[in-house]
């Protein structure tokens, strides 16, 4: 009997909220901050998720939220709180998350570019999930810096890494 795999889980990352996100998302759509980043903070996410326990959910909007409210590429140490704003203002309609599962997100997004470490396996996972995409702009992800376990493997920095260092190359056509 042919194994069936399993049906991947639908998307909590709708066309309206994406069509709300390109509204408020001041930089460009396609740049190091941008959707492609987003993507690939979504998969880190997603595996870091699996192997810690962490909550899908909140890791899959965090990696759609946490950057949309930024002014610059560069030092913009106010965009976490903009992006809690954002999210408080468009939670109805366009967030599907439970109050304790919106708390958590809201924390993560408050904290992600100051934060060490977090009590909270969810919030660590979010934070480990953008970290891992620092190559992007030329940084290897330090283990150190890293909240979980899995996330300070060196296969998956390196995994990860690879796949930002991907982006550059197509992006910035530079190979």
């Amino acid at each position: 009997m042919e194994r069936i795999p399993p049906r991947k889980p639908a998307s909590l990352i709708t066309q309206g909220l994406v069509a709300v996100l390109r509204q408020e998302f001041r930089l460009e759509w396609g740049g190091i901050h941008g959707a492609a980043h987003w993507a690939r903070v979504r998969r880190n996410g997603l595996y870091l998720a699996r192997l810690t326990g962490a909550n899908a959910r909140v890791v899959e909007y965090f990696a759609f939220l946490h950057d949309a409210c930024r002014h610059s590429d560069g030092h913009d140490p106010g965009h976490g709180p903009r992006a809690v704003g954002f999210a408080l203002d468009i939670r109805e309609g366009h967030i599907d998350l439970d109050d304790l599962e919106f708390s958590l997100l809201l924390a993560a997004m408050e904290g992600h570019t100051s934060g060490r470490r977090h009590r909270d396996v969810t919030v660590s996972a979010c934070w480990d999930a953008d970290r891992l995409d620092l190559a992007r702009v030329g940084i290897e992800p330090d283990p150190a810096r890293l909240c979980t376990v899995p996330a300070r493997d060196p296969e998956v920095i390196r995994r990860a890494s690879a796949a930002a260092t991907r982006w550059v190359e197509r992006y910035f056509g530079r190979g």
